[in-house]
């Protein structure tokens, strides 16, 4: 098993990337703890990942909050004995953000998103670094979808916060890699497997004037496939990306948009 014996907390782990990356570190050996905002939603995926004979825990914690997300390490490390991996992958609503020209959107809706990811992935990756830099070991991981590079129309604050997060995972490791701490960012298209995929769809959609159906194959279409990243190849990578096979990978981008974008 890839990760036996890592400990792995993930942030919005009820959310379609963050329970599907839960599911397969916990496939793969690693203890995991899940975190976010609805504790329905994530003793859910944990019922489902102990099912299967994986350990897991369950928590209650803000990734934007920073002393949420300290005390909630601090019990994780008092319990595990210290932190292999954090995993963020919030998201935010993309109504009322997403779909609306430039001109039109007010500035508090286009700075949302850049606010609201840069200081939850700040947040969980300063401290969770306060652990592993003393072990000297770790990985930091986050997700950004293909408009963090690739300019799109009505994607509003969305690119520009999700560019911020690259920019983020460089300047981590540039500071911490030098310590045994890692950090990785895995890029991909949008994935039509998750629920707020469909949400942007339809408001692109429609301002476009065309069917999300429509849109969905053109936007599938962009890729040298011809489709889109699905939900399980993104785990693969991200569960190899979190072991030691991978221990000369950080500062980078896992780039999984099947050709859309050429680093």
């Amino acid at each position: 098993m890839l990760l036996e014996n890592k400990n792995v907390v993930v942030y919005g782990a009820g959310g379609a990337v963050g329970s599907a990356v839960a599911r397969g570190f916990a496939h793969e050996g690693a203890r995991v703890f899940l975190t976010g905002r609805n504790l329905d939603i994530l003793n859910t995926v944990a019922k489902e990942i102990s099912a299967a004979g994986g350990a897991v825990e369950t928590a209650v914690v803000d990734a934007r909050d920073e002393k949420s997300v300290v005390e909630h390490l601090d019990v994780v490390v008092d319990e595990a004995g210290g932190i292999d991996v954090s995993f963020n992958a919030i998201g935010i609503s993309p109504q009322g953000l997403q779909g609306v020209p430039l001109t039109e959107l007010p500035v508090d809706d286009f700075m949302r998103p850049i606010a609201t990811y840069a200081q939850a992935h700040f947040v969980t990756a300063k401290s969770a670094a306060r652990h592993m830099i003393p072990r000297r070991s770790g990985v930091i991981m986050m997700h950004t979808p293909e408009p963090a590079r690739l300019p799109l129309p009505l994607v509003g604050g969305m690119s520009v916060g999700w560019a911020a997060l690259e920019g983020l995972n460089r300047a981590l490791s540039a500071e911490w890699a030098q310590h045994g701490v890692r950090a990785i960012c895995l890029r991909t298209t949008g994935m039509v497997e998750t629920p707020v995929i469909d949400i942007v769809y339809g408001l692109h959609a429609d301002a476009l004037g065309i069917t999300k159906d429509q849109f969905t194959e053109v936007a599938s279409a962009m890729s040298h496939r011809k489709r889109p990243t699905t939900l399980a190849e993104l785990t693969e990578v991200a569960v190899f990306l979190a072991s030691d096979r991978a221990s000369a990978m950080t500062g980078t981008v896992a780039n999984l948009t099947g050709g859309i974008i050429v680093d």
